[in-house]
C-alpha cells in the first residue's frame, strides 16, 4: 500500500470517527440551522483532508478538527453578515421521541440568540469541555476575553430562559 492511500485511509478513519461530533457541534454554533451545520462540517473535513499530514502529525487531531469547525463557523459569520437574514419564524422540526423536543428547541433558540463569537465560546467551553486556555487558543483570544465572553453569554442565557431552571430537569 503506497502512502498516499495509507494516508487516505487514516483520514477516512478519522472523518467517519468525528463526523456525528462535529455535526453535533455545528448544530449548536449554528443554532440549530442543521443545513448550515452539515456545510460546515463538510467544509471543514475538506480542509482536514487539504492539511492532513498536518491534523494527523499534531498533538491532538480531535481538538484541531473542533477549532477548524469553529474558525470556519466564524469565517462564514463574517462572509455572509450581510447577504443572508434569518426568517421570522424557525421552520417546523421534525419528531424526535429520544429526548424532550420541547428543551431542545428552547436552548438552541436561545443559542441563536447569543453572537456567533459568544456562542463559539460556550460550545467550545462547555460543550466541548475545554479549558479556558483552550479555548483562548482555538479563538485567538485572551483567557481574560474568553472569561468575559463565558459570563456575558451565561448571563444573556439566564435572561432568556428565566431563573427557575427546574423546569429543564427531568424528574
Amino acid at each position: 500500500m503506497s502512502q498516499r492511500s495509507a494516508a487516505n485511509e487514516e483520514y477516512v478513519e478519522f472523518s467517519a470517527g468525528r463526523i456525528g461530533h462535529l455535526y453535533r457541534s455545528a448544530c449548536l454554533l449554528t443554532g440549530g440551522d442543521t443545513h448550515l451545520a452539515e456545510d460546515l462540517v463538510q467544509e471543514t473535513l475538506g480542509r482536514i483532508f487539504v492539511r492532513w499530514r498536518r491534523v494527523s502529525a499534531a498533538d491532538n487531531p480531535v481538538a484541531y478538527a473542533q477549532t477548524m469547525l469553529v474558525h470556519t463557523f466564524l469565517s462564514w459569520r463574517r462572509l455572509r453578515r450581510s447577504s443572508e437574514q434569518p426568517s421570522a419564524s424557525p421552520p417546523e422540526l421534525p419528531s424526535n421521541d429520544d429526548g424532550d423536543v420541547a428543551l431542545r428547541v428552547t436552548l438552541l433558540a436561545a443559542l441563536a440568540q447569543l453572537s456567533a463569537r459568544d456562542r463559539a465560546v460556550l460550545v467550545l467551553r462547555y460543550w466541548e469541555d475545554r479549558s479556558v486556555e483552550e479555548t483562548a487558543a482555538a479563538l485567538r483570544l485572551s483567557p481574560g476575553a474568553i472569561r468575559a465572553h463565558s459570563l456575558r453569554a451565561l448571563a444573556r442565557l439566564r435572561a432568556q430562559l428565566g431563573d427557575d431552571l427546574s423546569i429543564f430537569v427531568a424528574l
